[in-house]
């Protein structure tokens, strides 16, 4: 294999262990490319180098990581993609600490693209999940890529309606973009790595740790125009998320929910303190500094209020989780006949059943 110098200076440079991307900008501002900063005597870094990092440059190790890089980025559809080229997202040029190399899978093309980012729970609701899709897919038809996490729940909705449009969707890795973290997603991995595009900072083999995700939440807010949160408890790395876009001068946006929902409480916070509410994905496209790609036309109706097609439990449920008794009540039904409507209402796709014995209503594809 033919190495490409540059890249293997680029690779050689951030793979050093204890020379961090901050350094490494250093000592690009101060000597030029990696190949010049190398070309340099090793005493001539050691004012911006720390001794073991130095001491480390030219090791074994580190070569052997530098040959695997470029064995990983000749595979057909890898790619490094580094601050110097053309390629690079502009938007990420505009954060504090943009990260010297990104490696990539997929489409490249997609870091060119207007994006905006979706965040939100983990232990997203079916109704949470489905909103996010939803959006997703409205704004992906719009011409917007989906940016997110790949985390279970809010992020992979997301990316699921993000493929369904032409903007599609990047996924922004926690890990070294070899390792697949949750293994739950590592199909829909593989569908964005086909169809979207896959991208990390941190090298080949790492491992998912926990003071990994808040550096990727800055970079799924530093790709996208604005931030929009579906479901997020109050200490959630969703805030994490909102609050690096605002740090960054992005958009912050967010879906409110249920007085009485722990998911909502994250989304009403962000609200309270000035983020943009938001009940469709008109009011995200209304608010991106006049977006709006020729030939848009929303394809979701505003939500509806119950009409005399709702009938039965439905009409009796509202938009808030409620337990069986409260049904009851309302209804003038036995424990027994709302338990049996319930399941019908579950099985059809119209109910979710949620922790607490709490069942909410849902709304079907088209309704929204």
């Amino acid at each position: 294999m033919t190495q490409d110098p540059g890249l293997a200076s680029w690779l050689q440079l951030s793979l050093t262990p204890g020379l961090s991307p901050a350094t490494l900008r250093k000592l690009l501002q101060h000597f030029g490319l990696p190949q010049a900063v190398l070309a340099r005597k090793r005493g001539e870094l050691a004012a911006l180098v720390p001794p073991a990092a130095l001491a480390a440059l030219d090791s074994e190790p580190v070569a052997a990581a530098v040959a695997r890089g470029l064995e990983w980025s000749a595979q057909v559809g890898h790619a490094l993609v580094t601050l110097a080229d053309e390629t690079y997202p502009k938007l990420l040029l505009e954060i504090t600490d943009p990260p010297p190399l990104l490696y990539a899978r997929g489409r490249v093309e997609l870091l060119a693209r207007s994006a905006l980012a979706i965040v939100g729970s983990r232990n997203a609701t079916q109704q949470g999940s489905a909103n996010a899709e939803a959006f997703a897919r409205t704004l992906s038809e719009s011409g917007l890529t989906i940016v997110s996490g790949l985390a279970l729940g809010i992020d992979a909705a997301a990316h699921r309606g993000g493929l369904q449009g032409p903007g599609s969707t990047i996924a922004v890795l926690g890990t070294g973009i070899d390792i697949i973290y949750p293994q739950r997603n590592a199909t829909l991995a593989g569908e964005i790595a086909q169809r979207g595009l896959l991208i990390s900072e941190f090298p080949l083999g790492t491992a998912p740790a926990a003071h990994n995700f808040p550096r990727r939440n800055r970079l799924i807010s530093g790709l996208a125009r604005g931030c929009l949160v579906v479901e997020a408890a109050v200490a959630s790395g969703s805030l994490i998320t909102a609050r690096a876009a605002a740090e960054q001068g992005r958009d912050v946006f967010a879906v409110p929910g249920s007085i009485h929902s722990p998911l909502a409480k994250g989304c009403h916070a962000l609200i309270k303190s000035g983020a943009k509410l938001v009940e469709s994905a008109e009011d995200v496209l209304t608010e991106l500094s006049g977006f709006r790609p020729s030939g848009y036309a929303s394809t979701h109706e505003p939500r509806r209020e119950p009409t005399a097609a709702d009938t039965g439990l439905l009409a009796h449920m509202g938009h808030d989780p409620v337990d069986v008794d409260s049904l009851c009540s309302r209804a003038g039904l036995t424990a027994e006949q709302v338990s049996s409507e319930l399941l019908r209402l579950e099985l059809d796709g119209r109910v979710a059943a949620l922790p607490g014995g709490l069942y909410q209503r849902l709304e079907k594809e088209g309704r929204r």
